[in-house]
């Protein structure tokens, strides 16, 4: 069995942070969220693992991901010029998946469902889907059950018949290809990996389906982002603080879990529960709980707390002493915030 991991798409819900970075490398709890994919397939043995890029993503990807040996898989790097769907994405990569069953991963989806329920299924299906439930389902592919079989997907409908949907986690034998090959455009404008699943049970196909109740995110926008990073730091911490060696904290309290990178100096600080900071951040009498920094941050004499923020690279808050910021602060790479006392 093999991998394939779709990571092409734009990220406009997630500017300005998308504009110099690919969506699949946005951090969730101080990693790459594509990493976690990589990661989830090696851990079910799958070892060959095909990545689908837009040209332009090639330097950022490669760069951090490489052939894939610190992960301990080979990765191939595939190319969709243009996103025109999940199902153009997984078209570039036939010839690389051949005639080989595979796991198919959204790469800006995480998961906390094993793959090994989703791959024992397709042993008798021409397909397995991983679904679960959800409030808003007109945001998603939705999926409708009749007598435990699928008997229809719609793609975000305007009104869903149930409040099932698509994961972005799916098992296919390569038959999957001679479907694909038939699509239209949908209203959308995309080749839909739902309608090419249709094709499958319209011709009497069995497809599979896992329910998962555990934790799953589609990280689409900021607040997802944000919630994202609440329960994968729950994974990852275990409820402990995980600071860098170099890291230098100086009369600072930490409420766990807290991930603080390499290079970070921190001064008179409250920081937690569910701060992350990739790298080199530099905060001084501040407050900060359920936030996201990314690399080389400056917070200086804010005083009071601010939470549910997300500050990019190179993002600087400064005030004055006396002074204080409250509240929510969305930021973007190298943008500056300062205010003077009153």
């Amino acid at each position: 069995m093999k991998g394939l991991i779709v990571c092409a798409g734009k990220g406009s819900r997630l500017r300005p942070y998308t504009l110099n970075r690919p969506k699949t490398m946005i951090p969730v709890a101080g990693k790459p969220i594509l990493f976690y994919a990589i990661e989830k397939l090696a851990d079910e043995g799958i070892h060959d693992i095909g990545i689908v890029i837009h040209p332009s993503q090639e330097a950022v990807i490669y760069d951090a991901a490489g052939t894939g040996e610190k992960f301990g898989v080979t990765l191939t790097y595939l190319y969709q010029n243009e996103p025109k769907g999940i199902a153009d994405a997984v078209a570039t990569a036939e010839s690389f998946i051949g005639t080989s069953d595979f796991v198919l991963m959204l790469g800006d989806n995480l998961v906390k469902e094993p793959l090994g329920p989703l791959m024992d299924q397709l042993r008798l299906a021409e397909a397995c889907i991983l679904l679960t439930e959800v409030v808003d389902p007109q945001h998603y592919g939705v999926v409708e059950i009749n007598d435990h079989r699928i008997v229809r997907l719609d793609e975000k409908p305007k009104y869903p018949k149930s409040n099932l949907v698509i994961v972005g986690v799916y098992a296919f034998k390569s038959g999957i290809f001679d479907h694909i090959r038939n699509l239209t455009v949908s209203l959308r404008g995309e080749l839909e990996i739902t309608d090419a699943i249709q094709r499958l049970i319209d011709q009497k196909n069995k497809v599979s389906y896992v329910i998962t109740h555990k934790n799953v995110s589609d990280v689409g926008n900021t607040e997802r982002w944000l919630e994202a990073n609440t329960w994968m730091m729950d994974e990852v911490c275990q409820g402990k603080k995980l600071i860098s060696s170099d890291a230098v904290l100086i009369k600072c309290t930490l409420h766990e879990p807290v991930i603080i990178g390499p290079g970070c100096r921190l001064e008179n600080c409250s920081i937690g529960p569910y701060v992350s900071m990739i790298s080199g951040a530099h905060l001084v009498e501040c407050s900060i709980e359920r936030s996201i920094l990314l690399s080389d941050v400056t917070i200086l004499g804010t005083g009071q707390a601010f939470s549910n923020s997300i500050l990019g690279d190179k993002a600087c808050i400064k005030g004055q002493s006396g002074t204080f910021a409250k509240g929510r602060f969305i930021l973007g790479d190298h943008s500056q915030c300062s205010w003077l006392e009153e």
